[in-house]
């Protein structure tokens, strides 16, 4: 079963839509997952793998990355990787084609709200069993792509997360590293320029004075 999707953008992490499950209804605190999610989209980057698969206690977390757009969900264990990919690529496609000239233009969170009733009744869809379902699963094997969803990278979320703020941590301190090149570069300039108008100034008495010497004389 799907329990939760969420759409943001990668550059910043900016949740953009999501729709999920009542908490009776999945008999899983959703709000916790939401919240690891959104940890999550701040973690990724240029680097990131565009498919994976994350481990999160009984759940897993798969997400695709398109067009700097990154399209997750949340899943029992038990749900075929292959249908929740399928799911990805067809809210993927769907997201972006009426979105996606608008996705780098956004400042506020879930801009794309309205989005949860396509992902609504397409994750229906998707139940296990469903109409769409058995058709996305003739499509990968006629199409040889059951091999591939089975080589998508696992990771474990605690991972992922501790090796994203090591990351953050490493950003911070190049970015520290920069400002104080920078500051010294400013600093040398300016000393450059102090002591070159010393000289200046030094030859121009010099020279006044010399002036002066002869003039009087």
């Amino acid at each position: 079963m799907v329990l939760m999707t969420m759409i943001a953008r990668v550059v910043d992490g900016l949740p953009l839509a999501a729709t999920m499950q009542e908490d009776e209804q999945s008999g899983c605190n959703v709000l916790e997952y939401q919240n690891q999610a959104k940890m999550l989209f701040r973690k990724l980057g240029p680097q990131s793998p565009i498919r994976c698969s994350i481990e999160t206690g009984p759940y897993l977390f798969h997400y695709l990355i398109e067009n700097e757009i990154c399209y997750l969900v949340l899943c029992e264990r038990n749900y075929s990787k292959r249908l929740a990919f399928s799911y990805l690529e067809e809210i993927a496609q769907e997201f972006y084609h009426q979105y996606g000239k608008r996705v780098n233009t956004v400042t506020r969170p879930y801009t794309f709200i309205e989005f949860d009733t396509w992902m609504q009744r397409t994750r229906k869809q998707y139940a296990e069993g469903g109409a769409r379902a058995r058709r996305s699963g003739a499509a990968a094997q006629l199409g040889g792509q059951l091999g591939d969803v089975q080589r998508i990278m696992m990771q474990n979320i605690d991972d992922v997360l501790q090796r994203g703020a090591v990351l953050s941590e490493l950003d911070t301190k190049t970015q520290n590293l920069s400002m104080m090149s920078q500051k010294y570069k400013k600093d040398a300039t300016y000393l450059n320029t102090k002591s070159m108008l010393v000289k200046v100034t030094a030859g121009a008495v010099i020279l006044l004075v010399f002036v002066l010497y002869f003039w009087v004389l």
